[in-house]
């Protein structure tokens, strides 16, 4: 089952995106102006749906724990989590394992040097989709030396190997273009688990956007980035991750592809859900960091957890 993904700060966040005042994919027009927009959340302790109040600023953060072996663990009670926002303790007051849809855009490198890897790559990533439950939609967006989105969202994932299956390896890596394509995409799913998932080999070396551009992107985009790096780890791809509680997880020749894409995805679709008040009332448009904090028993093998590291506050 899918787990939900992706962090929905629901103090009804209003963030602005960087304007994309250039355009990213050859032939098309500069993009309007590209806005985050408010939501309602649902429940973490039950199984319908409820609006929150709009004068209560109520953090929700997804988690995800993995043991030594990167293998995902799911039975941990509340009481091992502990949430600090700007290094002060919160109290958690909801805890769950939620299983909902995902709108899931996957990033995928065809530069040149990708050339004897498309076949085994498009192939290796059929393990992703074979777990889907109604309501997952997936799109895909091709990098080489611009970002292109091939098509929109679609609920079946044979399409997806359908739109693969034209993408010749060719050209430079325009991979933070890419992450551009794939958040502006983004505010067109219809749920809210959202993830990106880039497949890469190479770092970026042809965009048109800056690194602290996609950073505060990502940082204000409600949703993670994960990636698999092929043959190396990349900087810029553990930096998005980290920044969005997202991971990076490389495979060091082809043949370790389908074993890495396994792993990844069972991360993505096992995730708690902590929510909390936060003490913080006001309303400054403030950005404040998050870190979730595991209690291990002494002498137990350590774990590790991933969540996304901050929010912006709403503004006045």
């Amino acid at each position: 089952m899918l787990s939900h993904l992706g962090l929905l700060f629901c103090a009804i966040v209003v963030g602005v995106l960087p304007a994309f005042a250039r355009s990213i994919v050859a032939g098309q027009e500069p993009q309007p102006r590209v806005d985050i927009t408010p939501r309602n959340t649902r429940s973490t302790s039950g199984n319908s749906p409820s609006k929150i109040r709009l004068d209560v600023k109520v953090v929700l953060v997804p988690v995800t724990v993995t043991d030594v072996h990167d293998r995902p663990v799911t039975t941990l009670p509340q009481d091992r989590f502990r949430v600090l926002e700007d290094a002060v303790e919160q109290k958690i007051t909801s805890f769950a394992r939620e299983d909902a849809p995902v709108s899931l855009g996957l990033l995928f490198d065809s530069s040149g040097s990708m050339k004897n890897r498309i076949a085994s790559s498009t192939e290796a990533l059929r393990q992703l989709f074979q777990t889907t439950i109604p309501g997952d939609e997936f799109f895909v967006v091709q990098f080489s030396d611009r970002a292109h989105l091939l098509g929109g969202f679609t609920t079946e994932p044979e399409e997806i190997y359908q739109r693969l299956g034209f993408v010749e390896a060719q050209g430079w890596t325009a991979l933070l273009d890419a992450v551009a394509l794939g958040a502006h995409q983004m505010r067109l799913a219809k749920n809210q688990s959202r993830v990106l998932l880039i497949l890469s080999d190479g770092n970026d070396n042809n965009s048109r956007f800056g690194e602290s551009e996609i950073k505060n992107l990502v940082v204000e985009s409600d949703l993670r980035v994960y990636a698999i790096g092929l043959g190396y780890r990349p900087r810029l791809l553990e930096q998005l991750a980290e920044l969005t509680g997202g991971r990076v997880l490389v495979a060091q020749h082809i043949g370790e592809l389908p074993d890495v894409v396994q792993r990844l995805s069972a991360e993505i679709r096992s995730q708690y859900l902590l929510g909390y008040s936060s003490r913080n009332t006001q309303n400054d448009g403030k950005y404040h960091t998050v870190k979730v904090e595991l209690l291990q028993p002494a002498g137990a093998p350590p774990l590790r957890a991933s969540w996304r590291r901050g929010y912006y506050a709403p503004g006045q």
